[in-house]
């Protein structure tokens, strides 16, 4: 097992936490998030830090202790600095606009697709000539970042044999060789 949950939260200048009642509020720069906690797991703030307790070893409490950590830690490091996902969209004819929270996309299909974004999510999408097309979003809720871009890459999953498709910007794609020549 992890011992992540052991480790203190540091909490940055100008983050505020409030717990009350099983429900953690992380304020900061970027915005405010809140988080529901299991009644068995005991989160205080104390000074510049936010400590995270069970009460017993039992493989659930370990678990709950160690999962709660991380998803305060991710709250505190979204409000403070927030997060950030590229991707790319690769193939001919592969296009992408955004109109405030709507996003417009050409995949190669018969029409254009529209993909609504929260409000927390921030997008811009940038297209240069000799480049793919890049669609940035920013928010600071890392889960709900790691949601719409998952959304918005399966619309369109990369292949294995040209790699088109949409993909994150970096990501190392596995490609295959394709049909060889028959010999006679």
């Amino acid at each position: 097992m992890s011992r992540i949950g052991k480790n203190p939260i540091t909490l940055p200048k100008g983050v505020e936490v409030k717990v009350s009642n099983g429900i953690v509020t992380v304020k900061g720069a970027k915005g405010e998030l809140t988080q529901k906690v299991d009644t068995d797991i005991t989160v205080a703030v104390e000074n510049d830090h936010v400590v995270v307790t069970r009460p017993t070893d039992q493989k659930r409490h370990k678990a709950l202790h160690g999962l709660y950590r991380s998803l305060i830690s991710n709250m505190v490091k979204g409000v403070s600095e927030g997060y950030k996902t590229e991707q790319e969209l690769v193939g001919v004819g592969y296009r992408a606009s955004n109109k405030g929270q709507m996003l417009e996309m050409s995949l190669g299909y018969s029409h254009n697709i529209n993909f609504e974004l929260p409000k927390e999510i921030k997008v811009t999408t940038i297209t240069e000539k000799g480049q793919n097309p890049k669609v940035t979003l920013e928010s600071a809720d890392k889960q709900l970042i790691g949601l719409v871009a998952a959304k918005i890459r399966s619309l369109r999953k990369p292949e294995p044999y040209k790699g088109k498709g949409i993909k994150f910007t970096g990501e190392q794609l596995r490609r295959k060789a394709g049909k060889s020549a028959s010999k006679k």
